[in-house]
C-alpha cells in the first residue's frame, strides 16, 4: 500500500508532462536526404513537416532551398559541411567564416537552425589526415559562429558511426575504440565545453541483418520478448534501440562526459530489399519507427537515462532513389515523392497524443457529439491520460525496478503488454549480443557458427555501410574483423 502514493504521484507526474508534450514533441526529427532524381519541391515538403509531429530536420548539407523554405515554421534545422570541406575548414579560419556568412546568416533566425555538424562519420574513415583535422575544424566553425553573435545559439557537432566504439556489450560496459585515443577525448572536451550533442547513428535493423531469428527481430522492433540481461547491472533490455543508446552513454560516463548530451542522428528500417535481405518489409518497418515513435513519447527514456527522450532523427523523410547499394538503402522513406505516406508510423498530429497503429492501441476516447473547443481538449486530455495509465502498466507485478541500486524507481520502457521473464534465470539463448550464459551455440540452432554468431551492437554500422553478408565477409579485411562476436567470445579466438 505505500507504493500507492508514489505510484500516484508518479502517474500524475507523467500525465501532465504527456499533456504538455502533446502539441510540441521536439525529440522527434527527420533525416531530409537529396541523392533522388524524384523528390518534391522544398516548399511543398515544408508544408507536408508542418502537418506532422516531427519538430526538426536534418540535412546532408547546406541546400539554401531547402534552409528558405523551412523559415517561419519553427522546425529546428540541422545543416552539416562536407567530409571534403574539412581541411579547408581547420587550416582556414576564414574559410569557416565564409562558410558561416554564406549558410547560416541570410537564413537565421527565420530558419531556425540549431546545429551544424562538421562531417559525416569521419572517425570510422580511413582517411588519419581527415581524422586528425576534424577538431580543429569545428573549433574554427564555432568561432565564425561566435564572431557572429550566434555562440550558444547554434551548436555544432560531427556525427559518429556506432563502430567508434570498441565495446558494446552489454550496455553498461560501453567504451570507446581505443583507437581512437586523444582524438576521441578531443572531441568530447569540445562538446563538453560549448554545450553541443554527441550526436550517432544506431540501426537496430543491421544488427537483425546478421542475426535472423525471430527473437532478435522482436528485441529490434519493441515486440513482446525475454529481454537480454544486462549482468552488470541486472537490467533485463527490452529492446536494441535502448541497449544501443545506453551503450554509448556508458562510453560517454567511461570518459567522464556522462554530462554530455546524446542525440541520435539517424535510426530506421527499410520497407523493402533485394531478396536476400531478411526483414525488410513495410510490416516490419512500420513497427520499428511506429513503436519508436510510441517509446519517445512515454518519456520513460533508457534504463540508464530514465525520464527523458534523446532527440531523435528518423530516418529518412523520403527514399533517395539514386543510392547505390543494396535495395534497402533506396527503401528507408516515410513519405512518398507526392506526400502520401508510405506506410502510418504515427507521425500526424492527429496521432500525437496516441500511439501509432504499430504501438499497442490505446483506448479511444469517449465517443463526441459536437463539442466546444474546451469541451474537446478535456476529451483529448483523457485520451492521453488513458495512454499514460496504460502505458505505465501499474497495476503489472514487478513494473518497478531499482536501477544501479538507486532508490529512484522508473516505468519500463513500453513493457505493459510484455511477458513477465521467469524469475531467477539468466536470458539464456534469446537472441541477445550479450548474456550470463549463451550456451551451445550449434546444439541450439543446428547450423554452422559463421552462420549464427551474434554481432556486437557496434557492427551494425559496418553492415550497413559496406553491405555485407556474415558468410561473405573477407577474412583478409582490415575494417574492425576482430569486432564480430559469439556471446562474449570473439570469432577467431583460440
Amino acid at each position: 500500500m505505500a507504493m500507492l502514493p508514489c505510484t500516484a504521484a508518479f502517474l500524475l507526474l507523467s500525465f501532465l508532462q504527456t499533456v504538455k508534450i502533446a502539441d510540441s514533441q521536439s525529440f522527434i526529427g527527420i533525416n531530409y536526404g537529396q541523392v533522388a532524381d524524384n523528390l518534391p519541391p522544398p516548399s511543398a515538403t515544408a508544408k507536408l513537416l508542418q502537418s506532422t509531429s516531427i519538430q526538426k530536420v536534418r540535412i546532408y548539407g547546406s541546400d539554401p532551398a531547402i534552409i528558405k523554405a523551412l523559415a517561419n515554421t519553427g522546425i529546428g534545422i540541422v545543416i552539416g559541411t562536407a567530409n571534403g570541406d574539412i581541411p579547408a575548414l581547420a587550416t582556414d579560419p576564414g574559410f569557416a567564416k565564409s562558410w558561416i556568412s554564406t549558410n547560416v546568416l541570410p537564413f537565421y533566425p527565420a530558419s531556425n537552425i540549431i546545429l551544424v555538424t562538421v562531417g559525416n562519420e569521419v572517425l570510422t574513415l580511413t582517411d588519419q589526415n581527415l581524422k586528425n583535422k576534424l577538431l580543429p575544424a569545428m573549433q574554427n566553425v564555432q568561432k565564425a559562429l561566435k564572431d557572429a553573435s550566434l555562440e550558444g545559439k547554434i551548436k555544432v557537432s560531427t556525427v559518429h558511426a556506432m563502430e567508434v566504439l570498441g565495446q558494446s556489450e552489454p550496455p553498461s560496459s560501453g567504451s570507446f575504440d581505443p583507437s581512437y585515443g586523444d582524438l576521441m577525448k578531443g572531441l568530447l572536451e569540445f562538446n563538453s565545453a560549448n554545450g553541443s550533442p554527441f550526436a550517432i547513428n544506431p540501426y537496430p535493423y543491421f544488427a537483425y541483418a546478421s542475426d535472423t531469428r525471430p527473437e532478435t527481430l522482436a528485441f529490434c522492433l519493441f515486440q513482446p520478448n525475454a529481454g537480454r540481461m544486462d549482468g552488470t547491472t541486472k537490467i533485463n533490455y527490452m529492446n536494441m534501440f535502448d541497449a544501443q543508446v545506453d551503450a554509448v552513454y556508458s562510453a560517454l560516463n567511461s570518459m567522464g562526459f556522462k554530462n554530455v548530451e546524446i542525440v541520435v542522428a539517424e535510426t530506421g528500417w527499410p520497407y523493402k530489399g533485394d531478396d536476400k535481405e531478411v526483414g525488410a518489409s513495410i510490416e516490419n518497418a512500420k513497427a520499428y519507427n511506429g513503436n519508436l515513435i510510441a517509446h519517445l513519447r512515454s518519456m520513460v527514456g533508457t534504463p540508464l537515462m530514465p525520464g527523458k527522450s534523446v532527440d531523435t532523427y528518423l530516418f529518412a523523410l523520403y527514399d533517395e532513389d539514386l543510392k547505390p547499394g543494396p535495395g534497402s538503402e533506396r527503401s528507408f522513406g516515410l513519405f512518398k515523392p507526392d506526400l502520401t505516406m508510405v506506410y502510418d508510423a504515427g507521425l500526424s498530429k492527429s496521432n500525437q497524443t496516441q500511439p501509432p497503429a504499430a504501438a499497442p492501441p490505446a483506448p479511444a476516447p469517449p465517443a463526441a457529439t459536437t463539442t466546444t473547443s474546451s469541451t474537446a481538449s478535456r476529451s483529448k486530455r483523457w485520451s492521453v491520460f488513458w495512454w499514460v495509465f496504460l502505458e505505465l502498466g501499474m497495476f503489472r507485478n514487478g513494473i518497478f525496478r531499482d536501477v544501479q541500486g538507486s532508490d529512484n524507481r522508473i516505468p519500463l520502457s513500453l513493457q505493459w503488454l510484455l511477458p513477465k521473464p521467469a524469475e531467477n534465470k539468466p536470458a539464456v539463448g534469446t537472441g541477445g549480443c550479450f548474456y550470463e550464459d549463451s550456451g551451445n551455440i550449434e546444439e541450439m540452432h543446428g547450423q554452422k557458427k559463421k552462420n549464427v554468431f551474434r554481432p556486437s551492437l557496434l557492427d551494425t554500422e559496418t553492415y550497413r555501410r559496406y553491405h555485407w553478408r556474415d558468410e561473405e565477409r573477407d577474412t583478409n579485411s582490415s575494417v574492425r574483423k576482430d569486432r564480430w562476436r559469439d556471446g562474449d567470445k570473439e570469432l577467431g579466438d583460440s
